[in-house]
């Protein structure tokens, strides 16, 4: 065991290192200077971060981790946005209907700006050319040439007709031809025709003899008949190439120009041969769709008998979806989607409900962020995505393939008819916000995760206390004050501020980087000083947001802390008492944590039982406990089994302690009883000790110091302070202290007292007031010293466990 030195009481000055005002550099927040672009104190995140934008490779995604009260979302965002917008502007993304496989629509890309452009000059084109070609086919030109072939097939019918009629006469028959193009043939007798009522008059053997020779004359004039179905399909089929031709001629005007600009725009020579052979498609299913351009028959009222307006005609198949604009964008986009369902982020295809079947078409694909993230960045909140199973599936399997593709995700389950858009080529930064236990979680469930998020971007949740740290840390706090519209801050709230800022982290040498939760303080200070009328925001109107927001949240500590008061819960701060020590514990209600005091006690006795840890023995004590207790038994055989078997039984517990009991910060208290149950010797209850053990005996380190305090504090104030009361606390600690102020008055005056320890003796020097001794070369230990009584005590234990019956059957 080391050599042990007096343990003073700290000063004050080491209890709440207080930032001075004087060395904030701006009278007040107003002149805290806003230009400029000040990186975020998260070095190790911002330098994965730049490493990721700088490699383009697949795979290359990340994973920003973090607890969620440092602002993750905000600064990512904050350091995306300036560089985004510097990098190119990502294309529009169309989709147009593909007139070979209308189940199949085209993806094409255009330059930023250009697909609602061509959207809005091809539906102008196509209204211009359904209001001028009905007039092109009815103008003067047009029509002369559709006479001059109807002419010539009225010419050329006429003549085959009159054949056909003098073959028919010759054959006791008259042949007449109907405008329509219908042929009739009628039996006759003396020249004359016959009536039906006639032919129905004659008698069965002339009808049958009429209608054999008309048979036969049907055959002989079958040829003819066929030559004047050619001449009716020929003179269509100019009339339709008349009527292609003009429309040609219109297209040429409107719709050409049209394309040629937008493959100009897009380089079709160069890599979007597609887009013109889509252009020339587009032309050959306008000529082949005429009638959709053509006045249509106007709807029929049936009620008034008149004739309403005539339909529009659907021109949707010619119709382009724009499916992404980036023509107001500046840069590449940052898309934050925060609610990734399936179709929110991977798209999805609508439908509309026609005759009760539900139908789509390439019209009604819709894009998700991820199409709108491509040429970018895209930021998910890792957990919101993975409560939306196929939403991560389709982010995975995207990623993967680099490709975006835009589909039902139950189309398996429900089979209705359906299209497959062509998919979107990815190039597209994933950016992934969650803590690092997701993260662990996700490489180890999801064997793609670690191939497609190869960078981790680590952030902490603090930074040092330091000149330029400080200056820094305030100059996102007047970031904050400017969004949030509130009150200056004058010098010394803002030194205030940055002792509030240690004090979130615990450690006077560190400042919270956990930005939303200054930014609930800065509201409450600026409330608070606007309510007391005050134009500026003080040191005391930002002590009284801090004590009002205590105050609404320490309803349980107060319940607590009446519980004392009334004796309910047993904890003496006076006195002494051999086997009890008051130890210290963290509680949390809700977000609010704060210290109470625990009573340990610990009895000894003969037997073989050894030391029995009565929380693990109710199944109350946690692994960590458990630990502890062993190292605790640790200690007490290399301390003093050196020359002896330990045998006794004991046992240690919290009493009135009702709730599960975690970690090792109660072990150090709990040799302490343990020491004194063993030698006898009281401890001072006017003392609360805190500490982890280690085997050989040092005070290590444990969290929540500064409520631990302030708890015992509160508790030993209600009662009256008598300057003997205090805190024992491992010295490694002290740099963790920012105690309230009123501890850190009743300190100055002497009525308490923190003392740092390194050493077990040194905290048993405390609590008894006497030497705990050193072990000699003869194994025995300096007379008259704690440990000599616990050496001397364990012989006795050892030789009464082995020879008390014995004893007692002599007498």
């Amino acid at each position: 065991m080391p050599a042990l030195r007096p343990v003073a009481s700290l000063p004050p000055e080491k209890l709440r290192p207080c930032w001075p005002a004087e060395r904030i550099p701006w009278e007040d927040s107003r002149a805290i200077p806003r230009g400029g672009r000040r990186r975020p104190a998260q070095p190790r995140a911002l330098a994965a971060l730049e490493l990721a934008l700088h490699i383009r490779n697949t795979g290359y995604n990340v994973f920003l981790a973090g607890t969620p009260d440092l602002g993750r979302t905000y600064m990512l965002t904050q350091f995306l946005e300036p560089l985004a917008r510097k990098e190119a502007t990502p294309p529009d993304i169309i989709y147009v209907n593909d007139f070979k496989d209308e189940d199949h629509p085209v993806l094409f890309q255009l330059p930023a700006g250009q697909g609602r452009q061509l959207k809005k000059s091809l539906a102008e084109a196509l209204r211009q050319v359904r209001e001028t070609l009905p007039a092109r086919l009815d103008s003067d030109a047009h029509l002369k040439k559709r006479n001059e072939e109807l002419e010539k097939f009225r010419k050329a019918r006429a003549a085959l007709v009159a054949e056909m009629e003098k073959v028919a006469a010759e054959r006791g028959f008259a042949l007449e031809a109907e405008e329509a193009g219908a042929l009739a043939l009628f039996p006759m007798v003396d020249g004359q025709r016959l009536s039906d009522d006639e032919l129905s008059a004659l008698q069965p053997a002339q009808r049958k003899a009429f209608k054999r020779a008309g048979d036969q004359l049907l055959q002989s004039l079958a040829s003819s008949i066929r030559k004047l179905t050619q001449l009716e399909k020929d003179f269509r089929k100019r009339e339709k190439e008349l009527e292609r031709a003009a429309a040609g001629e219109e297209l040429d005007i409107y719709v050409t120009p049209v394309a040629e600009k937008a493959c100009r725009i897009a380089g079709c020579g160069e890599k979007n041969d597609a887009l013109d052979t889509f252009f020339a498609e587009l032309r050959a299913d306008i000529l082949d769709h005429l009638e959709l351009f053509l006045p249509r028959e106007p709807a029929f009222s049936p009620p008034h008998g008149e004739s309403g307006p005539a339909p529009e005609p659907d021109l949707y198949r010619y119709d382009v979806n724009v499916l992404v604009d980036n023509g107001q964008a500046e840069g590449a986009p940052v898309v934050v989607e925060d609610h990734p369902t399936y179709s929110n982020l991977l798209g999805c295809l609508e439908r509309e409900s026609e005759m009760g079947a539900l139908v789509t078409d390439f019209t009604l694909i819709k894009a998700g962020s991820l199409h709108r993230a491509n040429g970018g960045y895209l930021i998910l909140r890792a957990l919101d995505l993975l409560q939306n199973p196929a939403a991560w599936e389709g982010l995975m399997r995207a990623l993967r393939s680099g490709l975006a593709r835009i589909e039902d995700p139950d189309m398996d389950a429900a089979r209705v008819k359906g299209i497959e858009p062509m998919p979107m080529p990815l190039n597209v930064k994933v950016m992934l916000i969650g803590e690092d236990e997701l993260y662990e979680m996700l490489l180890e469930r999801d064997e793609r995760f670690a191939k497609l998020f190869k960078i981790k971007a680590q952030m902490t949740s603090e930074t040092e206390r330091n000149a330029p740290q400080v200056k820094n840390w305030l100059c996102q706090l007047a970031r904050i004050m400017d969004e949030a519209e509130l009150l200056p801050f004058s010098r010394e709230a803002l030194a205030g501020l940055v002792d509030h800022g240690s004090e979130l982290c615990e450690d006077h040498r560190k400042l919270t980087l956990r930005f939303p939760l200054m930014r609930e303080t800065l509201i409450e200070a600026s409330a608070t000083a606007s309510m007391a009328g005050k134009d500026m925001v003080d040191r005391e109107s930002l002590d009284a947001a801090l004590r009002a927001r205590r105050s609404r949240s320490d309803l349980v500590e107060q319940l607590f802390m009446e519980e004392y008061d009334r004796d309910v819960i047993k904890i003496r701060t006076s006195g002494e008492e051999v086997g009890r020590v008051n130890g210290l514990a963290v509680t949390m209600s809700g977000d609010y944590e704060f210290g109470l005091p625990h009573q340990i006690a610990c009895t000894v006795g003969v037997g073989h039982g050894g030391i029995i840890d009565l929380e693990r023995e109710a199944e109350l004590g946690g692994p960590i406990h458990t630990k502890a207790m062993m190292i605790l038994k640790s200690y007490l055989a290399s301390q003093f089994a050196h020359n002896k078997p330990l045998v006794l039984s004991g046992s240690l517990c919290f009493e009135q302690s009702y709730t599960g009991v975690e970690g090792d910060s109660a072990s150090g208290a709990e040799l302490a009883a343990l020491l004194s149950a063993i030698s006898e010797v009281p401890l001072r209850l006017s003392l609360a000790f805190t500490g982890a053990v280690s085997q050989s005996g040092l005070i290590m380190a444990v969290g929540g110091v500064t409520h631990k305090i302030e708890g015992f504090f509160e508790l030993c104030s209600r009662r009256g302070l008598t300057g003997e009361q205090g805190v024992i606390l491992p010295k490694d600690n002290v740099e963790h202290l920012m105690l309230d102020d009123r501890v850190i008055s009743a300190v100055r005056e002497g009525k308490f007292h923190i003392y740092p320890v390194t050493h077990i003796g040194e905290a048993m020097e405390l609590l008894t007031g006497m030497p705990v001794g050193r072990r000699r070369k003869d194994g025995s230990f300096t007379k008259g010293s704690l440990f000599e009584k616990v050496d001397n005590r364990l012989h006795e234990l050892g030789w009464l466990a082995e020879n008390s019956y014995k004893k007692r059957k002599k007498v």
